[in-house]
């Protein structure tokens, strides 16, 4: 039986988190009340039978390796296999590489030793409940060299500008990958390849002092290979700035949305929490919010997102915010389309207001007086 092995390359995608990112890598960005952006990919791999998973990362990655840690919590921590985190190590004097294909260069052994045959490879900023076995079985069926995964997007936002557009024939095989912005058949950033061509392919990106494996080893030689796209029709976002980050964690209060994303086996995983559950105080009004374990609630929150162990004192108000954990809000605070990273403390009677386009922003560890 053909298996594979998984990549998760977040060497090259494009975020706008500005604040979200002073302190980690945007996969670390907390999302939906208890999980990190990073947990879709990597549940979705462990879904998809994917024994062996390697995450390229070349800057702030504490906090993501301190998330992560064993890969227990997704099904990785085994002796055999597991997950691996790669950052960068340019130990070879005579390495030509660069951008993304130094992660290859470097990390040969993490593909030579696999066993498996293909390799699924994934980015850090589509946002879904999906299990690519039924992509894979496509792709062998097909016996095509790389089949992409697509979305149809009925409604184009501004985190779609930066996306490639997949245009095929009849029978599905790609004919141009383009940066249309008319065209809703989006590449999620994830597609599953033979590992024979894919090591070959870095070794002629190399060659020719290229700097991005998908754009070099793929877009650009379409005409001498065989691609196939396969359509993703589950629950999907793109989460690569403030505002699309702030509009899908909103969306997630209408129940149909949280539902198709959380609530469809297998379901995501994250890192446990050992947090009590939530208190509701006497006099704490709570409404279409999503909190997580472990938060004291005096006050009135609204339509809202909240982390684990946020406090939250009486006579405080928070409406269309987000509120990561451990946050301290103080008696008499207003907050209305705010986003507060972890450790933000808000003393008594302070008003921050931002719009739902551009929502305020406070980065972590904050204490505003």
């Amino acid at each position: 039986m053909e298996t594979m092995m998984g990549l998760i390359n977040l060497e090259h995608e494009h975020h706008f988190f500005h604040e979200l990112t002073y302190f980690r890598s945007g996969a670390s960005i907390p999302f939906a009340g208890r999980y990190r952006l990073i947990d879709f990919p990597l549940s979705n791999m462990g879904d998809s039978g994917v024994e062996e998973i390697a995450i390229f990362t070349s800057s702030k990655y504490r906090s993501l390796m301190d998330h992560i840690e064993t890969g227990e919590n997704w099904g990785m921590g085994r002796q055999n296999g597991g997950l691996f985190i790669l950052p960068p190590d340019w130990n070879d004097p005579a390495d030509i590489s660069k951008g993304d294909l130094r992660f290859f260069h470097n990390n040969r052994d993490y593909f030579n030793r696999g066993k498996s045959a293909y390799v699924l490879v994934s980015g850090g900023q589509y946002v879904s409940n999906t299990e690519y076995m039924d992509a894979f079985k496509f792709h062998l069926e097909r016996k095509a060299d790389v089949t992409l995964v697509s979305t149809q997007q009925t409604s184009l936002n501004s985190e779609h500008e930066s996306l490639f557009r997949i245009e095929k024939d009849e029978a599905g095989w790609v004919t141009k990958i383009t940066n249309d912005l008319e065209n809703p058949e989006l590449f999620t950033s994830v597609y599953i390849i033979n590992k024979e061509l894919l090591m070959s392919l870095v070794n002629q990106c190399i060659a020719h002092n290229k700097d991005h494996f998908f754009v070099h080893g793929i877009k650009e030689r379409l005409a001498d290979l065989k691609v196939q796209t396969y359509e993703n029709k589950a629950y999907g976002v793109f989460v690569n700035s403030i505002e699309s980050y702030y509009r899908h964690n909103m969306n997630l209060l209408n129940e149909d949305n949280y539902r198709a994303l959380f609530y469809k086996k297998p379901f995501i995983r994250t890192k446990i929490g050992n947090q009590p559950p939530t208190k509701y105080r006497t006099g704490a009004n709570v409404k279409r919010s999503i909190l997580g374990n472990g938060c004291q609630i005096d006050g009135d929150v609204e339509g809202s997102i909240l982390f684990r162990g946020v406090s939250v004192e009486a006579g405080a108000t928070i409406k269309n915010s987000i509120i990561m954990q451990r946050c301290k809000i103080e008696a008499g605070v207003y907050l209305e389309n705010v986003i507060l990273d972890k450790d933000v403390h808000v003393t008594a009677n302070q008003k921050l207001i931002g719009s739902t386009e551009k929502p305020y922003v406070v980065a972590k560890s904050k204490t505003l007086r």
